[in-house]
């Protein structure tokens, strides 16, 4: 099976810590060993505050953007330096380099790719590049919630949603004070029209990716592929 694994920076780097650098590597490591993967990292912090202090200076969104960009870069390059040989040696750019490097047999792993696109977006686009089977978001929430349940105990888990459903949930954001979604409005697209299984769980514990991925049980959301059966005019 092919698996894309986004692991969010608010998980990889909630501070810069090589604890979970290694812990996510053995975790890489082991799946490697049963399926082709490739995995892409967030910015999390570090990315916040570089890019705080050049909205500070005076860089443009595009500037800004390439910052971060950057800095999922660099995150990228710890994880390699932590799974070892067995992953390609630097970052993959693009999408052609990743394919490239998965059909060696390396375990790729990749930040951002270009301004105006999250790792979100880049995970699913990665994906469908790759005709990956799984795409799994691990991020800091276990699923997809109407709300932030950091903040809002109340908000409302959902098992299972079809991406539209999660688009529509996107575009709500804006009316509804409180909602909270661990995927962008460009990445839910591109899952829409999709035909992996998309799966968002809660990534603090990194043996929660192996399980999801060995019986196939998760504590979190399921999000499936409209695909042709889409009733959703696509957005680009």
């Amino acid at each position: 099976m092919r698996i894309v694994l986004s692991v969010g920076g608010s998980i990889l780097v909630p501070t810069l810590d090589q604890a979970q650098f290694r812990e996510y590597a053995t975790v890489i490591t082991a799946l490697a060993k049963e399926h082709d993967i490739c995995v892409v990292t967030g910015g999390g912090s570090p990315a916040r505050e570089f890019i705080d202090v050049g909205r500070a200076i005076g860089a443009n969104e595009v500037e800004l953007d390439q910052i971060g960009i950057e800095v999922t870069r660099l995150n990228a390059r710890l994880l390699i330096a932590a799974i070892g040989e067995d992953a390609v040696s630097t970052p993959s750019k693009d999408y052609e380099a990743a394919g490239k490097a998965l059909r060696c047999g390396d375990i790729v792993v990749m930040g951002g790719t270009a301004p105006g696109q999250t790792t979100d977006a880049v995970s699913a686009l990665l994906a469908e590049y790759i005709n990956a089977e799984l795409l799994i978001y691990a991020t800091n929430v276990p699923g997809v919630f109407s709300a932030d349940p950091h903040t809002h105990p109340d908000a409302e888990a959902f098992d299972e949603l079809r991406a539209s459903q999660l688009i529509t949930l996107i575009h709500d954001i804006g009316s509804t004070a409180g909602s909270s979604v661990p995927i962008d409005l460009l990445a839910a697209k591109r899952i829409q029209r999709a035909n992996f299984e998309t799966v968002v769980i809660d990534g603090t514990d990194p043996e929660c990716i192996l399980t999801a991925v060995r019986t196939g049980e998760i504590e979190g959301t399921r999000i499936i592929s409209d695909g042709d059966d889409d009733t959703t005019p696509a957005e680009t």
